[in-house]
């Protein structure tokens, strides 16, 4: 098959969402995605519910993007699939799936790295989002992962900052349990937030050398003022709540860009991409397009569909994958933790 007529099927399932997609090349035809609604009652997702969803999902899920790509899955050239890091139970519905249908097809299959597919998520091909030129700093920011990567090809990448502790959307949804506010809590703060002051209350940021990040410090700090401040008046949060929200996500974006700014220095590379779940919250956007006009950065953010977990990510890891023919053995095992290559 040509290189200008490669298609792919992609399959992310790495959480509580089943996503595909189908690529011709480096354009999505679909990118389809089967949000799990159960969690909510939870606070949290439930593991051996969301591979049971996925289970449940999946077929659909696939019949859907073939359908929306008007393609059979004769037509397909190989089939990406996430092998981690994620939900074990989740990820295996996903790669068990990948490997027997590529198999029933005589077709490659290929393994993608769920990180490195947020970050290269930037050069899916799509008019609403700009391409970054290699080398550039990528801070991965979602619920599992606080990163700040140098990546200087499509394969070759470096972690230079990473969390200590807590990830960035955890200290959102833990910070949002606190105030009494549902799950997933982050996108809730961030629209709160949109309507309170950020010089309200001040909360103190962790010391931590280098570029690595610590976000538990912050939600304690959060915890004990919230104790202090509802003994004096038990109504404080639902007097205050969008004052604390504007003032907690500007610590929280404070902190990521103090770390940008030193990483920065440190490379001398001024090209910044965001991808994961959280570089959908407007705080951590609005501040990097700030950099891009005061401090002469040039400032990449994804689309709002590509932030969160989808699978058109994974598949333009394929498409690249493919293309240099690195391929996956059918033996290839699902991985809960997977380090990026």
């Amino acid at each position: 098959m040509s290189n200008n007529s490669i298609y792919i099927l992609a399959i992310e399932s790495s959480c509580d969402d089943t996503s595909a997609s189908v690529f011709h090349n480096d354009v999505p035809l679909s990118n389809v995605i089967a949000n799990q609604s159960i969690h909510e009652s939870y606070g949290g997702v439930v593991p051996e519910l969301a591979s049971r969803a996925h289970q449940k999902n999946i077929v659909p899920v696939v019949d859907q993007a073939l359908k929306q790509a008007n393609i059979s899955k004769e037509q397909l050239s190989a089939i990406a699939f996430t092998k981690g890091p994620g939900l074990l139970g989740s990820l295996l519905v996903g790669g068990s799936f990948a490997k027997s249908m590529a198999m029933a097809l005589d077709i490659p299959l290929i393994e993608v790295h769920h990180m490195q597919a947020h970050i290269l998520s930037h050069f899916i091909k799509d008019p609403a989002q700009k391409t970054p030129e290699f080398p550039f700093l990528a801070l991965t920011i979602s619920g599992g992962h606080t990163q700040i990567v140098k990546v200087t090809n499509f394969f070759e990448m470096e972690i230079i900052g990473k969390t200590l502790d807590d990830a960035v959307g955890e200290a959102f949804d833990k910070c949002g349990k606190m105030l009494g506010l549902g799950y997933p809590a982050g996108p809730i703060v961030d629209k709160l937030a949109q309507e309170g002051n950020p010089k309200a209350f001040t909360f103190s940021k962790p010391k931590v050398k280098g570029l690595d990040f610590s976000f538990s410090g912050l939600k304690t700090a959060v915890l004990y003022f919230l104790q202090r401040e509802k003994q004096k008046d038990p109504n404080f949060v639902d007097k205050n709540r969008n004052d604390i929200c504007a003032s907690f996500q500007k610590t929280v974006v404070d902190i990521l860009m103090d770390k940008l700014k030193l990483a920065v220095k440190e490379t001398g590379i001024n090209r910044v991409a965001i991808g994961g779940g959280v570089s959908a919250n407007s705080g951590i956007r609005q501040a990097l397009l700030k950099a891009e006009q005061h401090l002469g950065w040039e400032s990449y953010i994804p689309k709002f569909e590509y932030c969160l977990d989808n699978a058109a990510m994974i598949g333009i890891v394929g498409y690249h994958k493919y293309l240099e023919h690195n391929f996956a053995d059918f033996k290839t095992v699902s991985k809960a933790r997977y380090q990026m290559q």
